[in-house]
């Protein structure tokens, strides 16, 4: 497995979030990694294009060996921000030279000499399958990344790329509360051509709303507590863990405690019927 099980989010460990300093960035990333959470998950436009920086700068004063762990980042994304002032509109770039120069700046802000993978932010309707292969052969061949995916890229345009490059990750949105790429082929696509599938947001919305689908959750959820020894979260994860596409859910906590109650699950084997009960529930009928 390239990657760990459960994938540390950063998305909230700068400027979007927590703003944690330095000593707590390289306490935290030892946490992740003392629990079996040896990859992070960055993109170039975290924090407004500042985390990656703040995060490297806490990579090397941590004493971590680098090939103990990996670094998945992403580019194409150009966003209105400070960092970028001539960006007039939101927009994604995925010509070839911006896609190295992209990388490059990602790999000095992290203080490393290699990604693991290098991820496609999001799909452009402009993006050309040639240009993009050329920037990543250019890549590969430097020794700049050592695998190249995508993130939220559907079945077809994950193909339409594959007709130039090799793609080894998509990471999607999945969760219990979005689980459709369960049933318009997006998982069984990286199924059947061996593509790793990541997913953001694992929680879905089952502790950001109180409505009626979250509440039929919370009461099925409390009903396995005991059988399965378990938190709320723990059982959500294991939902998705128990996928037979191998799933690696990335969580956004910064949270030292939520990341150890985590880990735990797993090792959570959920029954057959438990893992439907909670997909009935939340779906608020029977499977068809």
């Amino acid at each position: 497995m390239k990657y760990s099980r459960l994938i540390a989010g950063t998305m909230t460990w700068g400027t979007w979030g927590k703003q944690l300093p330095k000593k707590d960035m390289i306490n935290l990333i030892h946490h992740c990694i003392t629990h079996n959470i040896s990859t992070f998950d960055h993109a170039d436009i975290y924090g407004g294009y500042t985390t990656e920086a703040e995060f490297g700068n806490a990579f090397a004063e941590s004493g971590i060996q680098r090939d103990t762990i990996e670094l998945i980042s992403k580019c194409g994304i150009q966003y209105l921000s400070d960092n970028r002032p001539n960006n007039t509109v939101k927009h994604y770039d995925y010509s070839k030279s911006y896609i190295i120069w992209s990388a490059e700046s990602s790999l000095k802000h992290l203080k490393t000499e290699y990604l693991d993978v290098l991820l496609l932010h999001r799909p452009s309707p402009l993006m050309q399958p040639d240009d993009i292969a050329e920037a990543v052969s250019n890549l590969k061949e430097r020794g700049l990344i050592r695998s190249f995916g995508v993130s939220n890229f559907s079945p077809s345009q994950v193909e339409l790329l594959s007709t130039s490059v090799d793609i080894s990750v998509n990471q999607i949105e999945f969760s219990l509360t979005q689980h459709e790429a369960m049933h318009d082929g997006t998982l069984d696509h990286m199924m059947t051509n061996q593509i790793t599938s990541m997913a953001w947001s694992p929680l879905g919305s089952v502790f950001r709303e109180d409505n009626e689908q979250t509440r039929r959750i919370h009461r099925q959820l409390g009903e396995l507590l005991e059988k399965y020894d378990a938190t709320e979260d723990q059982l959500l994860l294991a939902w998705i863990l128990k996928h037979p596409s191998r799933i690696h859910p990335v969580i956004g906590t910064t949270n030292a405690k939520r990341i150890s109650n985590a880990i735990k699950a797993v090792d959570i084997n959920l029954e057959l019927e438990d893992w439907f009960k909670i997909l009935v529930a939340c779906q608020g009928h029977k499977v068809p």
